[in-house]
């Protein structure tokens, strides 16, 4: 029988966290309407209000349906997949280092992507007349196919070898460098225009995607969630051991490999659509485990709206900052992400707490 205390501890630390989720939805649902109306156009917060109805100018209307609903959906989505991703991948391998970008997953669909725009002639500078040349979403598919690439080989190696969590990791850690090598073989051979087209396309990129492509994720996006919704509880028991999960009835091994895959196509289909966003998915699960602890069944829906909100606040602050000129967002998560990442180390100390 727990003590009064125990009790009393527990109550505080649940009212906490129903705190930080209220935050964190609160947080996030302000700066939408602040996305809404900041940029290089300002649009007040009634207008966008009176636009997102139909009933404004039509400027006004353009503005917001087709270049900042999309991007502010884009953050949104993009930010989930990624934080959701890193939480599954942390939690599976056992490292707390383990996300979609030290997996390899992002340097894959970088590899596609220049693929795609130098070898197959779907570059700006292309003069392909074939039936790749009208290819719907041609760059962003390679991508994809690249970034599952990554996912397989690291799977069969897995299976075939048997490797520990941290051998995964390793194993992502060479595959990245592997395609980051095949990415600057490429651009050697490229030409400037091609060149400059990668490198924009590894930027990373929140506005470059149509309703179409928004549409297709989200549809992706919510199956995935689900089902790592639905094994909330087998990943704290996994979180504290192969041997623990075990005898608490958990597949492990079918675990792993199903979390695995999902996470890493979620990833895939974010990095392929808007390309390179680091960061995200490593800090976002750790930000928000400091705030609410390891319990999976806090800790995956927390960090999702946490990935939002850092990539929705530093989409707007890349609108913002220079406009009209907009800034890579990529650049800015680094930027605003990194010294927060390292505060937190350096207050909190063990990742794994």
């Amino acid at each position: 029988m727990p003590s009064r205390d125990t009790i009393e501890i527990y109550e505080v630390y649940a009212y906490r966290r129903k705190v930080v989720f209220f935050v964190l939805v609160l947080a996030l649902l302000v700066m939408v309407f602040l996305s809404l109306s900041v940029g290089s156009s300002q649009v007040n917060l009634k207008d966008a209000f009176i636009a997102l109805l139909g009933r404004s100018d039509d400027v006004t209307s353009t503005i917001l349906w087709r270049i900042r609903l999309p991007r502010i959906i884009g953050a949104v989505l993009a930010g989930w997949g990624l934080a959701m991703g890193g939480v599954a991948m942390q939690c599976i391998l056992h490292n707390p280092l383990a996300s979609p970008y030290t997996l390899g997953v992002s340097q894959g669909a970088a590899f596609g992507a220049a693929f795609a725009l130098v070898v197959l002639g779907l570059g700006p500078s292309a003069k392909n007349e074939g039936f790749l040349a009208g290819l719907p979403w041609g760059v962003s598919m390679f991508a994809f196919l690249g970034a599952f690439a990554s996912t397989w080989l690291i799977l069969f190696l897995s299976q075939r070898k048997r490797l520990s969590p941290e051998a995964i990791v390793l194993s992502g850690v060479a595959l990245s460098a592997l395609a980051t090598s095949g990415t600057m073989m490429i651009q050697y051979f490229a030409s400037d225009i091609e060149v400059a087209s990668i490198v924009f396309w590894t930027f990373g990129d929140v506005g470059r995607a149509s309703w179409s492509e928004l549409f297709l994720m989200f549809c992706f996006l919510v199956p995935t969630s689900l089902f790592f919704m639905i094994h909330r509880l087998n990943f704290n028991a996994l979180a504290m051991g192969d041997d623990v999960a075990k005898s608490l009835g958990v597949n492990v091994e079918t675990l792993r490999k199903t979390s695995l895959i999902m996470a890493a196509l979620v990833a895939a289909l974010a990095v392929a659509t808007f390309g390179v966003i680091g960061f995200i998915g490593l800090a976002a699960p750790h930000i928000t485990r400091r705030m609410t602890g390891g319990d999976h069944r806090h800790l995956l829906p927390q960090s999702c709206f946490m990935g939002a909100l850092i990539l929705l606040s530093a989409d707007t602050v890349a609108r913002s900052i220079m406009a009209p000129i907009v800034l890579p967002v990529g650049i800015v998560t680094s930027f605003m992400g990194a010294p927060l990442f390292l505060y937190l180390l350096m207050k909190g100390g063990n990742l794994k707490s």
